[in-house]
């Protein structure tokens, strides 16, 4: 499994200048070498149900269907393989919240209909059930790619472990989830989950949000993060190049963490190419993220 792209998105309401900086991302990710990039849940618009039926896609209606068309032409432009985040899908008049990977030749190699969806009431806190707009999907997604095969989850997906299971049982190298985790479980659950989700299955876990900036109420975590398992995973991830890329840097920056908790930071220039310290946490059970 070599150079992932973890592309992390400001979303706002205009859906043209979404597409254009997940293009002009995804784009940069390739150049610096990336053969597998990874997009936010919900990506083309803010996640809040005023927007899903607004910007929901027929993907078999190209004229219709921007973000998907962009998706499939960029990826055969550049010979890479893209798990598409997620956008919302309308289909024989149902709304999925939806993955589609493409591979490297611009053909949709698979496509994931979010199974779990969320819905959260907590008093004074937060209040939003996917469900009153969204259908839930019943096929978990594997694919066979150019860099591996790949399990595709979505946000709330994650936290059931049946599914990853299963993604490992058919011999996932690697389970991708684009997620959009708000503040209250984000803080809780997020990475937590994840590394969960890794020893659980000796495998890699990349996950993708929008940045916290993105328009909305609903306020999103915003960390984007890639955990390896313990150490029988150390060998691969020797070879690994991460390119983490963020549409807003002004001056953030990110961390990784090794095996002892121990936090190391760098600028918000975020590639890594075989730096030895990012290499050993990852190898010694330790996550990314931004």
């Amino acid at each position: 499994m070599e150079v992932p792209a973890i592309s992390k998105l400001s979303v706002n309401s205009n859906e043209n200048q979404n597409l254009i900086r997940a293009y002009n991302l995804i784009k940069a990710a390739a150049e610096q070498g990336a053969r597998l990039v990874v997009l936010p849940e919900m990506w083309n618009c803010p996640y809040l149900a005023d927007y899903f039926n607004k910007y929901a896609e027929d993907f078999d209606n190209g004229d219709s269907s921007p973000s998907f068309s962009m998706l499939s032409e960029v990826a055969s432009c550049f010979g890479i393989t893209i798990v598409g985040g997620s956008i919302p899908e309308w289909c024989n008049g149902r709304l999925y919240n939806t993955c589609c990977v493409f591979g490297s030749d611009g053909k949709l190699k698979a496509k994931h209909r979010k199974i779990h969806l969320f819905d959260i009431d907590i008093a004074g806190d937060i209040s939003f059930k996917e469900s009153d707009s969204f259908v839930a999907g019943d096929e978990p997604a594997i694919v066979e790619t150019d860099i591996g095969r790949i399990g595709i989850g979505i946000c709330h997906d994650m936290r059931f472990p049946e599914l990853a299971m299963l993604y490992k049982a058919k011999g996932a190298h690697i389970i991708v989830y684009p997620g959009a985790f708000n503040m209250s479980t984000g803080e809780l659950l997020w990475e937590l989950v994840q590394r969960a989700r890794a020893a659980d299955n000796q495998v890699v876990i990349a996950t993708c949000s929008p940045s916290r900036d993105s328009v909305g109420s609903y306020t999103i975590w915003g960390h984007s993060t890639l955990v390896s398992p313990p150490q029988n995973m150390k060998r691969r991830l020797w070879l690994l190049r991460l390119t983490i890329l963020k549409s807003n840097l002004g001056g953030r920056a990110f961390h990784w963490r090794n095996k002892d908790e121990q936090i190391f930071t760098s600028s918000s220039i975020c590639t890594i190419e075989g730096h030895e310290d990012v290499i050993n946490a990852l190898g010694s059970f330790g996550s990314i993220s931004i």
